[in-house]
C-alpha cells in the first residue's frame, strides 16, 4: 500500500483513541481543548489533523491523592469539565455513547467523546455510584489503577500481586455487564485478570497495555492473558508510553527519575498536590528529553504487530495515554502524527481491512456487544 493510500485510508476510517488524560489538563489548567495548550499531546486540532473520530476521555483520581469520597468528587469533577467542554463547542464535539452515536458524529465530521473512569477506587466500593457514572455517560471502567482497591488487586503495588477480585468485585464485574458497560482489565494484577474473566460474560477490554513478551513491564500482557481477552471477543489497546514498550527506554529512565528524586521532594514540599503534580511532570519531560534517546513510533508498531499475529487484527486497538504520559514515542508526539503508525502498519503488510480494525471497527464491535 502507498503512502498516500495509507493516508487516504486513514482519514476516511473510523479511528479511535481508547485513553487519553486530556480532561485533566482542561481542568486543572483552566484551558480550552479548543486550543489545547503548550505541551498537550491532544487538542481538536490536533484530533482532526490526526484523523481521530472519538476520544474516550480518562477519568482519573490519582489513587496517592484521592481515594474514597474524596476520589469519586474528583471523577464527577472531570465529568463536569467535559460536559463543559461539551457544551462549548457543539459544533466540534459531541457526546457518544454508543457504537451508532459514534458513526454518526464521524459522518458529521465532528470528534465523538466518551468517557472511562480509570480506577475502581472511584466508585467508592459503592454500586450506585458505579450506576450514577454509567448515567452520566461513562462507558467503561478499569478495575484498578496502581494502588490495590478494597475489592481488586493492581499490578502496581506490592499487596496487589497476591491480590484477586473479592466478591464485591464480583459484583461490579456482574454490574458493568448488565449496564453494558466495558470492563477495562489494563492496571490490574495478573490474579485479578484471570479472575475478571471467570466472571466476566462479555467482551473485556485492556484500554491501553502492550505485549510483555517484548518489553517485561507489570502493566503489559502475557500471551495467555491476551488469548483470553482474545477468547472473551476483547480488544488489546495498545498504549503509546515508552517505558511500557522498551525495556531498554525504561532502565534509562529509571536512572534518570533516581537522580530526580531530590527535586521531586523539594516540589512536594512547596506546592499543594495539584500544582506538584504537574511541576514533577514537566521536570520529568524536560529531563528525559535531555537524557534519554527518544524511543522510535516502529517500537510501537512492534506491539501491534506482535499481538496481531498472535490473536488476529480484530483484537487490537490503540489506547494512546496521551496528556498522562512524561515521554511519548518519536513520531508520534502529539494525535495529529497518527497516520504515521497506519503508514507503518500498511508497509509491514497489514490489509485494508485489518488496518479499519485496528483503528476502530474492534472498539465498535465490542461495543455492540455490550
Amino acid at each position: 500500500m502507498e503512502l498516500s493510500d495509507s493516508t487516504q485510508l486513514h482519514h476516511q476510517a473510523i479511528v479511535i483513541d481508547m485513553h487519553a488524560d486530556t480532561i485533566l489538563r482542561v481542568l486543572d489548567e483552566g484551558a480550552d481543548l479548543a486550543q489545547g495548550a503548550p505541551g498537550w499531546h491532544l487538542d481538536l486540532n490536533l484530533m482532526r489533523a490526526g484523523g481521530v473520530d472519538a476520544q474516550f476521555f480518562s477519568i482519573w483520581a490519582d489513587p496517592y491523592e484521592y481515594w474514597g469520597l474524596d476520589a469519586a468528587d474528583r471523577a464527577f469533577a472531570l465529568i463536569g469539565a467535559l460536559d463543559q467542554q461539551l457544551a462549548k463547542h457543539p459544533d466540534q464535539m459531541e457526546r457518544a455513547l454508543t457504537s451508532a452515536d459514534i458513526r454518526r458524529i464521524s459522518q458529521m465530521g465532528k470528534v465523538a467523546a466518551l468517557m472511562g473512569v480509570e480506577g475502581g477506587h472511584a466508585i467508592n466500593d459503592d454500586l450506585d455510584v458505579l450506576r450514577e457514572f454509567h448515567r452520566r455517560g461513562v462507558r467503561y471502567l478499569t478495575l484498578t489503577h496502581s494502588r490495590t482497591t478494597n475489592w481488586a488487586g493492581s499490578s502496581g503495588d506490592e499487596i496487589g500481586q497476591e491480590t484477586g477480585l473479592s466478591e464485591f468485585g464480583r459484583e461490579v464485574v456482574r454490574e458493568m455487564n448488565r449496564l453494558g458497560m466495558l470492563v477495562d482489565i489494563s492496571h490490574v494484577s495478573d490474579k485479578t485478570f484471570w479472575e475478571v474473566l471467570t466472571v466476566a460474560e462479555k467482551p473485556v477490554i485492556a484500554s491501553h497495555s502492550g505485549a510483555r513478551a517484548l518489553s517485561k513491564h507489570h502493566r503489559n500482557m502475557t500471551d495467555e492473558m491476551i488469548r483470553a481477552v482474545a477468547a472473551s471477543g476483547g480488544v488489546v489497546c495498545v498504549v503509546f508510553y515508552p517505558i511500557f514498550l522498551d525495556e531498554t527506554y525504561a532502565a534509562q529512565a529509571r536512572e534518570v527519575f533516581a537522580e530526580i528524586a531530590p527535586q521531586f521532594e523539594e516540589i512536594d514540599a512547596s506546592m499543594d498536590r495539584v500544582a506538584a503534580g504537574y511541576a514533577k511532570d514537566r521536570l520529568s519531560i524536560a529531563a528525559l528529553q535531555r537524557y534519554v534517546p527518544p524511543m522510535s513510533f516502529l517500537r510501537l508498531a512492534d506491539h501491534i504487530e506482535y499481538i496481531a499475529r498472535l490473536v488476529g487484527a480484530e483484537h487490537v486497538g490503540l489506547g494512546s495515554d496521551y496528556d498522562g504520559i512524561n515521554c511519548v514515542p518519536e513520531g508520534l508526539e502529539t494525535g495529529a502524527m497518527m497516520p504515521n503508525l497506519t503508514a507503518e502498519l500498511a508497509r509491514r503488510g497489514f490489509t485494508a481491512q485489518e488496518l479499519r480494525q485496528i483503528l476502530g471497527e474492534n472498539i465498535l464491535r465490542v461495543m455492540d456487544a455490550q
